[in-house]
C-alpha cells in the first residue's frame, strides 16, 4: 500500500486545471495523465461511496485547481483522468487547498479508507491523436447523454508501428469519405504504459444505442470496411475490449 504521500502525489496531483473539452486545441495532440484503480469486488460500494464523499467534499469548497474525468470498466477498474501540457503540472499542490478547508484528519482519512479498497493501482499518459480521431462535428471526451463506452485496444510492436499507424489512417479516411455517424477517439499509449498501443474510445447512450451504430456505420462503408479492419488486425501483436461507463457522480470540475 502507498503512503498517503504517495498517493496524492502519483494519483491526484493528476488533477490539474484546464478544461476537458479538447475542440478549441489546435495541437494535433493532447496528454492526458490516467490513475487506475483496480477496485476489488467486494470493496466496489465502498470505494464508489468513498470517491463521492471526495466529490462533495471537492464542490463545497468548490476547488479551483482539479478537473477531472472519471470512467470505470466492468471489471472494476476505475480510471482518473485529466490533460496535462507537461510532465511537471504533477509537482503542482493542486490539493493544499482542499486539504487545508477540511482539516488533515478528515483530509486524510478519505484517502485511507480509499486504500482498502484496491491492492493495484497504477499511472500512465496516453495521448489523445487528433488526426486518427473522427468526430468532425468537434473532439470532446463527454458527449451530452452517451455515458456509454467501449474501448478498444490495438497492441503493436516497434517494428510495426508505422503500418499500424498506416492502417488507422485509412479507416479514418473512409468513415470521413462515407460521411460516417459513428464517432470515435483514439489515444496513443505514453509514458508508463505496458506496451505500445493505440485504444479507440466510443461513446453511445447504451449497449442497444452502441449495436445500432455499428450496424448502421457497417452498412455504410459496405465491403471496404471489413477488409481495412481486417488488414489492421493482422498487424496487431493483441487486441483487447472492454465495456465502461462515464461516472459524472464521481467527476469533478469547479464553478468559476
Amino acid at each position: 500500500m502507498r503512503t498517503l504521500k504517495t498517493k496524492l502525489t502519483s494519483l491526484f496531483l493528476l488533477l490539474l486545471t484546464g478544461a476537458i473539452g479538447l475542440a478549441q486545441d489546435e495541437n494535433n495532440s493532447q496528454a492526458f495523465w490516467v490513475h487506475e484503480d483496480v477496485v476489488k469486488p467486494s470493496k466496489v460500494t465502498d470505494y464508489e461511496s468513498i470517491c463521492k464523499e471526495l466529490t462533495d467534499n471537492l464542490k463545497k469548497h468548490n476547488i479551483q485547481e482539479i478537473n477531472v474525468i472519471v470512467t470505470n470498466t466492468v471489471d472494476d477498474r476505475y480510471l482518473w483522468v485529466s490533460p496535462i501540457t507537461s510532465m511537471a503540472d504533477i509537482d503542482k499542490p493542486v490539493f493544499a487547498s482542499l486539504r487545508a478547508k477540511m482539516g488533515p484528519q478528515t483530509f486524510e482519512n478519505i484517502f485511507n479508507r480509499m486504500d482498502e479498497c484496491y491492492d493495484i493501482e497504477q499511472d500512465y499518459i496516453i495521448h489523445l491523436d487528433k488526426k486518427l480521431t473522427y468526430m468532425p462535428d468537434g473532439i470532446t471526451q463527454t458527449p451530452e447523454g452517451e455515458n456509454y463506452r467501449k474501448f478498444f485496444y490495438f497492441h503493436m510492436t516497434p517494428t510495426n508501428r508505422a503500418v499500424v499507424r498506416k492502417n488507422m489512417e485509412d479507416i479514418t479516411n473512409l468513415f470521413a469519405s462515407k460521411g460516417s455517424k459513428f464517432y470515435y477517439r483514439v489515444y496513443k499509449s505514453g509514458f508508463g504504459t505496458r506496451g505500445e498501443f493505440y485504444m479507440v474510445a466510443v461513446a453511445a447512450k447504451n449497449a442497444t444505442d452502441y449495436s445500432e451504430r455499428v450496424t448502421a456505420n457497417n452498412e455504410l462503408l459496405g465491403d471496404e470496411w471489413p477488409k481495412l479492419y481486417g488488414e489492421l488486425r493482422q498487424n496487431l501483436l493483441k487486441f483487447e475490449e472492454y465495456t465502461g461507463s462515464m461516472r459524472p457522480d464521481m467527476a469533478y470540475s469547479p464553478t468559476k
